[in-house]
C-alpha cells in the first residue's frame, strides 16, 4: 500500500462532517481578506503502475502528456468527440460548456475506481431543468450491489473498512466543484471529517445515502445538462447549458491547524533508529472558503460558502519499538 493510500479513500460514512453555511455575496471587494490561500493543489501526483481493474464501459485511450497530475478546472474533455454526447448536447439544447472538473484519483484501491466509474455514467446525460435540484444520491444511489456497486474503501475512525460503494465522494467533490465554477446554488454540501489530498481544503464534499448528499439549484432560466466519466484514475464532470458563467475564483482562509500526529507500529525487523512512513499525515483545523465572481461587465461580488472543519489524519509510522 503506497503512502497516501489511506488518505486517498477516505469518504462517505462515519465520518464527522460540517455542511456549509451559505451567506448573501458580499459586493465590497475592497474588503477582501488578503490572508494566505490555503491549497494543497500540488499534493497531487498519478503513481505510473500497471492496473488490472475493471471498469463499467472501457476507457478510451488518453495520450501520456494529457494526463493531468493534479485535480483542477479544465476544458480538455474525453468525450469531446463522441457521439452519444454530440447527440445529448444537441437534443437537450445545452451547446456551451458552462464548467469542467477533472478530479485525480491517487493509486485508487480495487473497487474504487470502478465504483467511481459506475456512478460517473450514471450521471452523463442528466438533465435539471431550470428551478430544479439536483442530489447526487436520487441520481446515482443508492450504492448496492444490486446496482453494480463493488465493495470499496471507506474510512471509520481510525480504520480503514470496505463497505459496497465506497469511493463515490470523489464524485460528490467533483459536482460540488463543477457546480460553483458554473456559479449555481449550493443547497447540500458536508466537508469531510478528515481532509483527503485529491481536492484542495475546503472543496472536498462527502456522502452517505440516507444520511447526506451533495445538492445544488440550476438556478439559470435554461436545462442544463451533466457529463461524467472516468478515464483510468481521471474523474471528469462537466456541466453544459445555453449561457457560460462569470468567472469565478475559488479563496480559503486557514482560520486554525491541529498538526497531524504521529502514530507508531512496531517492526521489529526495521533496525534501531529508523522509521519508515506508512502513510503520510495531513494536518486538520478550520477553512474558511468564499469565491469571487467576475462579471463581464468588471463587477466582481463575494460569496461566502461558510467553514469547514476536520481532524487531523496521523502519520503512521513503523519502527522496532524494542
Amino acid at each position: 500500500m503506497k503512502n497516501h493510500k489511506i488518505i486517498a479513500v477516505m469518504c462517505c460514512v462515519f465520518m464527522l462532517c460540517s455542511c456549509t453555511a451559505r451567506k448573501e455575496p458580499v459586493a465590497n471587494k475592497n474588503n477582501r481578506n488578503t490572508s494566505p490561500v490555503f491549497n494543497l493543489g500540488n499534493f497531487f501526483h498519478i503513481q505510473k503502475e500497471e492496473r488490472a481493474k475493471a471498469s463499467p464501459s472501457p476507457s478510451p485511450v488518453v495520450e501520456a502528456q494529457e494526463i493531468p497530475l493534479k485535480s483542477g478546472q479544465t476544458s480538455v474533455l474525453p468525450w469531446d468527440k463522441e457521439e452519444a454526447f454530440l447527440n445529448a448536447k444537441m437534443t437537450n439544447g445545452t451547446p456551451i460548456l458552462m464548467a469542467a472538473y477533472h478530479t485525480v484519483l491517487h493509486d485508487p484501491l480495487p473497487g474504487e475506481e470502478f465504483n467511481v466509474h459506475l456512478a460517473a455514467s450514471m450521471l452523463a446525460g442528466k438533465v435539471i431543468s431550470p428551478s430544479a435540484v439536483f442530489s447526487q444520491n436520487q441520481t446515482a444511489g443508492p450504492y448496492t450491489e444490486e446496482r453494480g456497486f463493488q465493495k470499496g474503501p471507506t474510512y471509520a475512525g481510525a480504520k480503514l473498512i470496505t463497505t459496497i460503494g465506497g469511493g463515490v465522494c470523489k464524485i460528490a467533490s467533483t459536482l460540488y466543484n463543477v457546480a460553483i465554477l458554473s456559479n449555481l446554488e449550493i443547497v447540500e454540501r458536508y466537508n469531510h471529517g478528515m481532509p483527503v489530498p485529491y481536492v484542495p481544503y475546503g472543496q472536498d464534499a462527502t456522502v452517505s445515502y440516507g444520511a447526506k448528499d451533495i445538492k445544488f439549484r440550476n438556478s439559470t432560466n435554461a436545462p442544463i445538462m451533466i457529463w461524467a466519466k472516468g478515464v483510468d484514475n481521471v474523474l471528469y464532470i462537466a456541466f453544459y447549458g445555453t449561457q457560460t458563467p462569470p468567472k469565478v475564483e475559488w479563496h480559503h482562509e486557514r482560520i486554525s491547524t491541529i498538526p497531524a500526529p504521529k502514530s507508531y507500529k512496531n517492526n521489529t525487523t526495521i533496525p534501531v533508529g529508523i522509521e519508515k512512513v506508512l502513510y503520510e499525515g495531513m494536518d486538520g483545523g478550520i477553512v474558511r472558503s468564499w469565491v469571487t465572481i467576475n462579471q463581464p461587465d468588471g463587477s466582481v461580488t463575494e460569496k461566502q460558502l461558510g467553514n469547514s472543519r476536520y481532524a487531523p489524519f496521523p502519520f503512521i509510522i513503523e519502527k522496532s519499538l524494542n
